[in-house]
C-alpha cells in the first residue's frame, strides 16, 4: 500500500504516553511538516512554540485546570506540545492551524510517536494567566491558538479503527 494513505488510515489519536523523549531532530522535522501544510492565500502567518520543558507544560496544564474547572486535566501527560498560533486578523488562521496540525498528526505518526489535538485552549485566549503563560512561550496578544498537538510515545502500538463515512459519486 501506498506509504502516505498507510500513514493516514492507520493513525490514532494517543491518550497515554510513556516518558520517553522526543528528539528535537524528530520535533524540527514533524514542525518543518506543518510548515508545509497549505496556507490560506500562501499568508503563511503561523507561529509555532515547540515544549518540551516539563515544567512549563505542567505550568499550561495546571492553568486550563483551573480555566476548566477540572483537577483531573492532564493533556495526557506528553513529553512536548506543538502549540500553532496565527494572527487574530488572519481571515484564515483557523483553517491554516487545523491543516499544520493535521500534518503533525501524520508526521508524528510516520515516526511512532503518538499525538492527541487539545483543542480547549482556544475558548480561554482572554485568561490572563493563560495570555501570560503564551507570552513565555513566544505568542503574544495579537495571536490566537486554536489547537495543540500533545506528543509523546506510547507502550502500546495503537491498533487501526475502522472508520465510517459516507460518499457518493455523481459521474
Amino acid at each position: 500500500m501506498n506509504e502516505v494513505i498507510n500513514t493516514i488510515q492507520t493513525r490514532r489519536s494517543i491518550r497515554q504516553f510513556n516518558d520517553k523523549p522526543i528528539s528535537k531532530e524528530d520535533l524540527e522535522l514533524i514542525v518543518d511538516c506543518a510548515i508545509h501544510a497549505p496556507s490560506g492565500m500562501g499568508k503563511d502567518t503561523w507561529y509555532f512554540a515547540v515544549v518540551t520543558n516539563q515544567d512549563l507544560i505542567n505550568e499550561l496544564i495546571d492553568i486550563m485546570k483551573v480555566e476548566l474547572n477540572n483537577n483531573a486535566y492532564t493533556m495526557y501527560h506528553p513529553t512536548a506540545l506543538i502549540i500553532p498560533a496565527n494572527l487574530k486578523d488572519n481571515s484564515h488562521g483557523m483553517e491554516d492551524n487545523a491543516c499544520a496540525l493535521e500534518n503533525i498528526f501524520l508526521a508524528s505518526h510516520s515516526l511512532n510517536i503518538g499525538s492527541v489535538w487539545i483543542n480547549q485552549l482556544r475558548h480561554y485566549m482572554d485568561s490572563k494567566n493563560l495570555r501570560t503563560f503564551l507570552e513565555k512561550v513566544g505568542i503574544d496578544d495579537s495571536m490566537v491558538v486554536y489547537g495543540i498537538a500533545a506528543l509523546g510515545y506510547y507502550d502500546t502500538k495503537p491498533v487501526p479503527k475502522i472508520r465510517k463515512g459516507k460518499f457518493a459519486f455523481f459521474e
